[in-house]
């Protein structure tokens, strides 16, 4: 029988941020939870040895699967690739030790947990097929039923990440969770994750950002690291404007509201 597990926190798109990592792994329900399952773009930012580091200092209890950033961390470092959209991707790139890129290059695309409550439930990055197209809370039915096409009927819930806002909805019978960004949030400030068992819990974690602001711009080389960390702490970019940008990447019209 496939192992059921009670608590389940979920950490997406750490994005390198050290302090929006440390906080929390300082809860008590992270720390109390049966497994911390990243559901993609871990590295991708200012302090991503760091962040690699913190996690594997955690031991088997955290379960990784990939997202497009690290996919693309590891291309720029072996050549198979010679930009990153994201700025700041080629200096996080550099700065991986070989064994950091093997263990991004070995990541799953996806992973399938059974949790007290949800049953089965898929954990991805973007959606069970790709790690990078996008769906959004306002998806049309019709854009969910394409991007989850051929998953086991058993699977009830969907958890993914990638677009950086937190949400919960039901689609075609299935919940699917976003828990929204731990080191890049779009919308409000604040380290963003959720925790499943038995039902959905979107959480987010206040830090001092003013002294995490100060301390990636003390200790970390990327030129524009002062500018890059106050736009992404504090959430300057808005989840109206997040929306704007993805919505045309989700197959909708581009004057449509939904």
């Amino acid at each position: 029988m496939t192992e059921e597990h009670g608590r389940v926190a979920v950490l997406s798109d750490v994005h390198g941020v050290l302090p929006a990592l440390e906080a929390v792994l300082a809860e008590p329900e992270v720390a109390a939870a049966d497994r911390i399952v990243l559901t993609g773009d871990i590295a991708a930012g200012p302090q991503p040895r760091e962040v690699i580091e913190l996690l594997r200092e955690q031991g088997d209890r955290v379960l990784w699967v990939g997202g497009n950033a690290d996919r693309e961390l590891v291309e720029f470092r072996r050549g198979e690739r010679t930009e990153i959209p994201d700025p700041i991707g080629p200096f996080a790139a550099r700065a991986l030790s070989e064994r950091q890129v093997d263990l991004l290059a070995a990541l799953p695309r996806t992973l399938t947990l059974r949790v007290r409550g949800l049953g089965q439930v898929l954990f991805c990055h973007a959606t069970p097929r790709d790690d990078e197209e996008v769906v959004l809370a306002d998806s049309r039915p019709e854009r969910w039923a394409e991007v989850l096409a051929g998953l086991a009927p058993e699977t009830g819930t969907v958890v993914c990440g990638h677009t950086h806002m937190p949400y919960v909805r039901l689609v075609h019978g299935r919940l699917v969770v976003n828990p929204g960004s731990v080191g890049m949030p779009y919308g409000r400030p604040g380290a963003h994750w959720c925790l499943l068992g038995p039902g959905t819990d979107l959480r987010v974690t206040s830090y001092d950002i003013p002294a995490a602001i100060g301390r990636l711009t003390a200790e970390c080389a990327y030129p524009g690291i002062a500018d890059w960390a106050d736009c992404y702490l504090r959430a300057r970019v808005t989840d109206t404007e997040a929306l704007r940008a993805f919505g045309p990447r989700d197959g909708r019209a581009p004057d449509a509201d939904s």
